[in-house]
């Protein structure tokens, strides 16, 4: 008995070598083909949808910032993106007044598929949040302390219809699944008919796009003189 389990000990160690060398393979093969553009669906889908007339760029929010159509990168302040629920794909309009102040507003919001997850620390001390299906999403760090998330907790974010975003909005975050089943619409996570939905763990479901503008907040205002939240 006890040599059986020396032969799966073994076994398993050649099972990590081989894994760790094709890892390392597949890691050398991406840096000979150059780096990832995480960027490349805001950046295509701004150059249909977006526009710049003077002091008006209309772009797409890419889970993190504006992609203008010319490709620059416009900062989003992360509270806002935050308690906004922005969702990568999501039309933004910014309007820079004169004195320098910033003002966006979400004009073109995306269907979203709302899905459980389980939140972890990224190696650069972020955090990413792991569906069921494996893919990982990457989170504002602003919407994880907003819910004082923490390592292993479900998370219920907010994701493109294909599920296949690099970044994923958060709803909520609960400390054990079963708080799960209790999930409520977007909002302050009240329904308006004051109704409850059921969520499992794993599951998924598709949501229309928000109504209108953001019910949130209308815009928000940077620049010098203001403070973030």
């Amino acid at each position: 008995m006890e040599n059986d389990s020396l032969r799966a000990l073994e076994d398993i160690h050649r099972l990590i070598e081989d894994i760790e060398g094709q890892l390392a393979h597949l890691k050398q093969r991406v840096s000979e083909l150059g780096p990832v553009d995480h960027n490349r669906y805001a950046k295509e889908k701004a150059q249909d949808f977006g526009s710049s007339d003077g002091n008006v760029t209309e772009g797409v929010f890419d889970g993190q910032n504006m992609v203008g159509p010319d490709g620059k990168i416009y900062t989003i302040p992360a509270n806002y993106a935050s308690k906004s629920k922005l969702v990568e794909g999501d039309i933004m309009k910014l309007t820079i007044k004169d004195a320098g102040t910033f003002i966006y507003k979400q004009i073109g919001p995306v269907e979203r598929k709302r899905m459980t997850a389980t939140l972890v620390r990224t190696d650069s001390g972020g955090y990413k949040a792991v569906a069921k299906s494996g893919h990982s999403y990457k989170l504002l760090t602003a919407s994880v302390t907003y819910y004082r998330g923490e390592v292993g907790n479900t998370a219920i974010i907010l994701v493109p219809p294909d599920g296949m975003s690099n970044w994923a909005a958060v709803e909520n975050i609960v400390s054990e699944i079963e708080d799960a089943d209790l999930l409520l619409e977007q909002g302050d996570n009240l329904l308006a008919d004051g109704q409850e939905m059921l969520l499992e763990d794993g599951d998924e479901e598709l949501l229309p796009p928000p109504h209108g503008e953001l019910s949130f907040s209308e815009e928000i205002v940077t620049g010098d003189d203001d403070e973030e939240e």
